[in-house]
């Protein structure tokens, strides 16, 4: 049974340190972090890592236990029908791995769970104090940063378990199994198997969807306008230009049209007082203003002053790496995580904007030693949280420690070095003096040989005091927004002051539709409507991602056709799941249940079963399942036509008058207009009656399949069975027992518009009997790893596709007689394009071309390029991000394992002789007792305090 709300014990009060000696067990999350613990605390401490969670609610049927097996709530592994009980097991990679740190628990003296400070760190401390039932003292150990200083201190100051955290983390766990596996299997039956729906992911995924309808139903719109160079005929000279631009403003009154002006339909959202230029005008009032006699009308000029950023929380870094570096969010997190392990940053997973005195204080010093006394406020910036219910206790990220280390400093290389400057300055600049100037505007008038009264304008800015832009600038998601630190300097002119126009061009300008999210963006938007928290944005773009909700074209996220399927069953069907309002009011419940201002049971009694006024989700999904028509939910008309888009099980199509055609994958949905869809339906099918076979009668056929292109045979249908004949038993022995067609792939030096009858008929006899070599029979064959020769179970690859009809049997002997190599036996290809180097390993990045299409490779790893990359447009941010992913997905090297125990080794002596069992009740009402009184009991076993704030 979840823990009583609200923490156990006194309130506020601490562990005043260590008492008496012995040995004391640290379990930390990541063998890294261990590694660097160790080395800080030294003898007497034996440090260990949990490897993330040890358990959790069970994924498939073989994981729940044999009790269980009957229990109908079982697979969902939450009973929702005794206080949402949640069902924890170990998996089966864990065991092991618990099966020691019981051991090394046997051996201790005292426990210090030293997992994260935040939700899921507490979390995992709970889940161990459970799994591991000691019978020594247990302490919470936190920090913040891990450096010596901070290391010892927490060892030596500890606090007990907060068991409000706990409950609010498995309050958002069981929420979110409850929505995935109530939901998931509606998406399974009416779109797609091994489809996922998720109280942020499917939201997140609806944003996507949206914004690309918004992209769908915008029409552009033209505007023209007139663009002049100025030479202020009185200047003086100096640092100040004497020519400027500017850019014609009004007519006669009138304001001249911008984008702004324009609705994504592309009409004048009011033609009051507004002038739309079109081309023809704009040129005619050009060469009507070349002659014209222009003085400034006023100038205005107003103070400016830009104040610091705040320091980086989770998704200002994430946001800001992704502008200036080029990271994804992933990446970004793994590369904190790796600073924050090896102590140079603070805890990377936090939305305060908060520093401590003794950050502020190293950050005034480096200000004063870097850059001045001039640029040091008198006194500390302090930064309020912007971020509705921010766990305050958490710092900002910023660099570890009581004094900073500069990035020169530090020794780091590639995407660490990059990241650790990026927060270093972003923290210094915190605390540095406003950027201050002023900010000038123009007018400019002019008289047409028409008369007509001209307006043109300029503005500039000057910054007489850099201030903080001097350590840092921040970026911009719009490319053409203008940055802080740039200047724009005008002539110094005054009213009245004659200025002759060097040129005057007329310029055509079209509106734009709104521009796609990228990572940076996404995660900007999720925060400001207050869905998620920093710590879920990362795993929430992975997921749709990974599901092919979501893929990449240059950074710009694009929904796949799928996604649409699925958004438009959710909006259609489970409206309240993907409402934002629905969403963030969830969010703000949740935290309440965190603060100890609501209760979890009832909140999610009624989230589940409903209320007499409103529907539950178990009820919602059993109500609609029966009503959702899969074709309606996948199917989607093309606007002006009688063309409809669908979703297939194998993919995207579409349909019109009769006919059908698939739509490539990689096409992103705004391409697909009522013209691509004519263009496609008019290209050839790629079917073409290539003849007759002679030894058969049947007609081959060339055709473009999902695997590529294909020749195969068109067999009879067969007859029908004549009335008294007996029928096949079941259609699954009928299609087993039909004859199927030969099918051959074209060669990769074919294709299907000039593929002919006599290369088909080849192609259809293989495989092609070589000879025989000591008795056994040698054939050749067209693979999926290119043409090889076979005999028995042994192989040998060939170097070109010409060799299955030329190879002999003399060659055959030759291949076998040498050693069978590993990988292709030709000449390595030149790679396809050259990148930069790798941010992470400093090496340079190519791409190649593979087995299974393009990857982009350093080296050492190798990443396939994915739907929406292209060999000719990924740019090296992108294939950094690929190769950084494909690392983190890769297995754990079996050495680094074996380096984080040997140090243990000493501790083991008497572990494996000792064997320690519990006693677990069968039944439920005995282990929800069990449960409850094991929290209460690990609360206050040690009279040490638990702590009232939460994540």
């Amino acid at each position: 049974m979840p823990p009583t709300k609200g923490s156990a014990g006194k309130n506020g009060s601490k562990d005043t340190g260590r008492q008496g000696g012995g040995n004391r067990l640290v379990i930390v999350e990541s063998p890294a972090k261990a590694k660097t613990i160790a080395g800080y605390l030294g003898p007497g401490y034996v440090v260990e890592s949990s490897i993330g969670h040890i358990r959790d609610l069970p994924t498939k049927a073989a994981e729940i236990p044999a009790r269980y097996k009957g229990e109908p709530w079982a697979k969902l592994g939450v009973n929702v029908d005794h206080e949402f009980e949640p069902l924890y097991v170990v998996h089966a990679e864990k065991k092991s791995h618990v099966k020691r740190l019981k051991e090394l628990v046997a051996e201790a003296d005292e426990l210090l769970l030293a997992t994260d400070e935040d939700r899921e760190g507490e979390a995992i401390a709970w889940h161990l104090l459970e799994e591991l039932k000691p019978k020594i003292p247990v302490k919470r150990m936190v920090f913040n940063e891990i450096t010596r200083d901070a290391i010892r201190n927490a060892a030596e100051n500890t606090r007990d378990l907060n068991l409000r955290l706990v409950d609010a983390q498995e309050t958002r766990r069981i929420l979110d199994r409850l929505y995935g596996y109530e939901v998931s299997p509606v998406l399974w039956k009416k779109v797609m198997p091994k489809l996922s729906a998720g109280r942020v992911q499917s939201v997140a995924t609806r944003l996507v969807v949206e914004r690309e309808r918004e992209r769908i139903a915008f029409t552009s719109a033209e505007y023209w306008g007139l663009k002049s160079v100025f030479d202020a005929v009185d200047a003086v000279g100096g640092v100040d230009p004497s020519t400027f631009t500017a850019n014609l403003v009004s007519v006669d009154g009138a304001r001249v049209a911008q984008g702004r002006d324009f609705t994504s339909r592309g009409e004048l959202r009011s033609s009051k007082g507004i002038l739309h230029l079109d081309e023809e005008a704009a040129r005619g009032l050009a060469e009507r203003l070349v002659s014209a006699e222009f003085s400034v009308g006023s100038v205005e000029r107003k103070p400016y002053k830009r104040s610091p950023y705040a320091p980086f929380r989770t998704t200002t870094m994430q946001q800001e790496a992704s502008r200036k570096l080029g990271f994804s969010s992933k990446q970004t997190m793994q590369v904190a995580q790796r600073l924050y392990e090896n102590g140079f940053i603070t805890y990377m997973r936090t939305d305060s904007t908060t520093l401590s005195d003794s950050a502020i204080a190293a950050a005034r010093d480096q200000v004063t030693r870097l850059y001045g006394a001039d640029y040091l406020p008198p006194k500390p910036r302090l930064y309020a949280g912007k971020v509705k219910n921010a766990q305050e206790a958490h710092e900002a990220i910023r660099p570890a420690g009581d004094s900073f280390r500069t990035p020169a400093e530090t020794g780091l290389t590639g995407a660490e070095f990059r990241l650790y400057e990026l927060i270093w300055k972003r923290t210094v600049a915190s605390q540095m003096k406003d950027a201050v100037g002023e900010s000038v505007t123009v007018k400019i008038h002019g008289t047409s040989t028409s008369g007509e009264q001209a307006e043109f304008s300029a503005t500039g800015k000057i910054i007489t005091f850099h201030g903080f832009l001097k350590a840092y600038v921040e970026g911009a998601d719009d490319p053409n927004a203008e940055l802080d630190d740039r200047e724009r300097r005008l002539p110094p002119v005054d009213e009245g002051d004659p200025l002759k126009a060097l040129s005057i061009e007329a310029e055509g300008h079209t509106t734009r539709p709104p521009a796609r999210y990228t990572e940076a963006t996404l995660i900007k938007e999720l925060e400001e409507r207050e869905i998620g928290r920093p710590s879920t944005y990362t795993p929430t773009i992975g997921t749709i991602l990974d599901r092919g909700y979501v893929f990449k074209k240059g950074s710009a996220l694009v929904p796949s056709f799928l996604a649409f399927a699925v958004v438009q069953l959710l909006e259609r069907h489970f409206g309240n799941l993907v409402d934002y309002e629905f969403t963030a009011r969830m969010e703000d419940a949740l935290d309440a249940i965190a603060r100890g201002e609501a209760e979890r049971v009832p909140w999610l009694r009624r989230f589940y079963f409903g209320e007499e006024q409103e529907t539950g989700l178990k009820e919602l999904v059993g109500d609609q399942l029966g009503e959702i028509d899969p074709k309606e939910v996948s199917s989607f008309p093309l606007p002006d036509s009688d063309i409809v888009m669908r979703v297939g099980r194998y993919g995207p199509y579409m349909e019109w008058d009769g006919r059908r055609v698939n739509v490539p994958e990689d096409m992103a949905p705004d391409e697909l207009t009522k013209e691509k869809a004519e263009e496609l339906f008019a290209q050839p099918s790629g079917d073409r009656e290539l003849g007759t076979d002679p030894e058969t009668g049947r007609m081959i056929v060339a055709k473009s399949g999902r695997f590529g292109p294909y020749v195969t045979e068109v067999l009879e249908e067969p007859e029908p069975a004549a009335e008294g004949e007996t029928k096949p038993k079941s259609k699954a022995k009928s299609k087993a027992s039909a004859p199927k067609p030969r099918t051959s792939s074209l060669f990769k030096s074919m294709s299907l518009e000039t593929v002919t009858l006599e290369d088909a008929l080849r192609l259809l006899s293989l495989p092609r009997v070589v000879g025989e070599i000591d008795d056994e029979q040698v054939t050749v064959q067209n693979g999926r790893f290119g043409p090889y020769l076979k005999k028995g179970t042994d192989s040998r690859s060939l170097e070109t596709e010409d060799q299955i009809f030329t190879v002999t049997i003399e060659k055959a002997k030759e291949l076998f007689a040498q050693p069978k190599q590993r990988g292709r036996r030709a000449a390595a290809a030149p790679p396809l394009r050259e990148l930069g180097e790798d941010p992470d390993t400093g090496k340079p990045m190519v791409v190649k071309d593979g087995r299974f299409g393009p990857y982009v490779t350093d080296g050492e790893t190798n990443a396939s390029l994915r739907k929406g990359d292209e060999v000719e447009s990924i740019t090296d941010e992108r294939a950094a991000e690929l190769l950084a992913d494909r690392r983190a997905k890769a297995p754990a090297k079996k050495t680094t394992a074996k380096k984080s125990t040997t140090k243990k080794a000493a501790a083991k002596s008497t572990a494996k002789s000792t064997t320690k069992s519990t006693t677990k009740s069968t039944t439920k009402k005995s282990a929800t007792a069990t449960k409850t009184a094991a929290k209460k009991s690990t609360a206050t076993k040690n009279g040490s305090a638990t702590s009232n704030s939460a994540e």
